[in-house]
């Protein structure tokens, strides 16, 4: 009886454990699902987002949207001064409220300080006392600032092209590359992506759905590992492709700043070793919200990897258009593109003449 008691328990034990164990990879089994639900959830909500963007734009001329975009600038820095020329005679204190108006837009004090010395110069010798002649001045002087380089164009060179894209994360870097490399499409070009943002959740992802949209190729590797091999592998598929555009994005966070700035020093050596006869690019996107935060970034980024050029972005959201001039007046690194939406077509190659005339009017 006794006997017949003890294996009675033993057989329920065993039992009990064999359901507890049975339970338990229920619950793992239903994590797991729960959790590809979730990742496939994101990944159909990444596509309808980029889907959208696709379409967004068409049909609207690149001015009149970039005409819209810099309308917070615009009343900012035009209404304001137009208002104060209305009603004011041109004297001392009148220029300082304009100086005071151009520093609040993010021109800058070094180049607010040359804009108001020119304009005063110039409105004394011409003998000028009309409010728009005065616009019509301070319109020359913005074009003057900005026209010390003329920006890349996609015709510029026929040369092969390593484009290393950089830039703090929440600047929109992995959209502005698709937007890139949709203009480098339309141009006739063939156009490879590298994802080596490996740090940063569904970095990949993205843009192995925009490469897709786009139907370019990418090279990925897991997120984790490390970005310097698949940038080395990337340029390596370009130059046995013979492929004209290989666009990389990079992480724009890591532990630390430190540790961000190293690792992208090690992937620009490792591109300039093995780019071959490749022309190999810098390109620093920058958030216009972000204001004089952007251009402390640009400095950094520059002083660590010699930026060729800026990307600037969101400037539909800001109403400080103006650090467009400060970039260019103040670190000497050309603007190269700007955007101003989300949309596909709300990225352009950076004209001095024709933003300044959308953003004076």
């Amino acid at each position: 009886m006794i006997k017949e008691m003890r294996w009675f328990r033993g057989f329920r034990d065993s039992e009990y454990d064999n359901d507890k164990e049975t339970n338990e990879e229920k619950d793992v089994e239903a994590g797991e699902n729960d959790s590809a639900k979730a990742e496939d959830d994101e990944r159909a909500r990444e596509t309808e987002y980029i889907d959208q963007k696709i379409q967004e734009g068409k049909g609207t001329s690149w001015f009149e949207r970039l005409k819209k975009g810099l309308l917070k600038s615009r009343e900012n820095i035009v209404g304001q001064i137009s208002s104060l020329l209305s009603i004011r005679k041109i004297d001392e204190e009148l220029w300082d409220d304009i100086e005071a108006i151009l520093i609040q837009a993010d021109i800058g004090i070094q180049s607010t300080m040359r804009i108001i010395d020119n304009l005063k110069d110039r409105v004394a010798m011409q003998k000028i006392n009309e409010s728009e002649q005065v616009i019509e001045l301070l319109k020359e002087e913005l074009v003057d600032i900005l026209r010390f380089e003329s920006p890349q164009t996609l015709h510029d060179t026929t040369a092969r092209r390593v484009i290393l894209v950089v830039g703090v994360n929440g600047t929109g870097k992995t959209t502005t590359i698709a937007k890139l490399a949709r203009r480098y499409v339309n141009a006739g070009k063939s156009v490879l992506l590298a994802a080596a943002d490996t740090f940063r959740a569904a970095a990949i992802e993205q843009l192995d759905i925009w490469a897709k949209r786009l139907n370019v190729d990418i090279i990925k590797h897991e997120r984790g590992s490390d970005p310097a091999a698949v940038v080395y592998d990337a340029i390596h598929a370009a130059n046995a492709r013979k492929t004209d555009i290989l666009l990389i994005d990079t992480a724009g966070r890591l532990h630390t700043y430190v540790n961000l700035m190293e690792e992208l020093k090690k992937i620009k050596r490792i591109a300039d070793r093995e780019k071959g006869n490749a022309q190999l690019e810098t390109l620093l996107v920058i958030d216009a919200t972000t204001g004089q935060n952007g251009i402390a970034q640009a400095r950094l980024f520059d002083e660590a990897l010699k930026v060729d050029g800026i990307i600037l972005t969101k400037l539909d959201g800001t109403a400080k258009g103006g650090i467009v001039l400060a970039i260019q007046d103040e670190l000497k690194i050309p603007v190269r593109y700007v955007g101003v939406g989300e949309g596909m077509e709300d990225l352009h190659e950076f004209n001095p003449k024709e933003f300044v005339e959308a953003l004076v009017g």
